[in-house]
């Protein structure tokens, strides 16, 4: 009897000692199942966090659309009013060339002496220095406006 007694007090210390390990291990479960719900509540607020965050952006990338398509619509008729002003400051200049350029026909016409009451009436230094002041602003008018055509064609490329 002994010896079943002996196998038997085994068998209840092995299961004593399985209960124990298994009582440790359901602390050890226990305090990780806490760490995890308390880091749940963490991930949750995060997330809330989270979705707000991403709300807030979703409007202020909706108000830069908006903000982004009214300024396209104002750019553009700045640039419609610039293309017309432009066509028209390039009508004038034409007009401005041309008139620059009967000056010029008339300095020439006027150092060739074809004005002769121009010469009775003014001492011949006077003349040349008016027909070169004519000259100088008639190449300098000219000169702007090969200048401005230049911007132009640039501004076009």
């Amino acid at each position: 009897m002994t010896s079943g007694l002996n196998l038997g007090v085994a068998i209840e210390v092995v299961v004593a000692v399985l209960l124990a390990l298994t009582i440790v291990y359901c602390a050890i479960l226990n305090r990780r199942l806490t760490r995890l719900r308390a880091d749940e509540e963490v991930l949750r607020a995060t997330i809330s966090e989270l979705i707000t965050a991403t709300e807030i952006a979703e409007r202020a990338i909706l108000g830069l659309k908006a903000t982004a398509s009214e300024c396209e619509r104002a750019l553009g008729g700045r640039m419609l009013a610039a293309e017309t002003l432009l066509g028209d400051l390039d009508q004038r200049l034409t007009a401005g060339n041309e008139i620059v350029k009967r000056i010029g026909a008339i300095v020439g016409a006027a150092r060739n002496g074809a004005m002769a009451p121009m010469a009775e009436t003014e001492p011949e230094p006077a003349r040349e220095s008016t027909a070169r002041n004519l000259k100088a602003a008639a190449e300098a008018a000219a000169e702007r406006l090969s200048a401005l055509r230049r911007g132009k064609r640039e501004a076009a490329a």
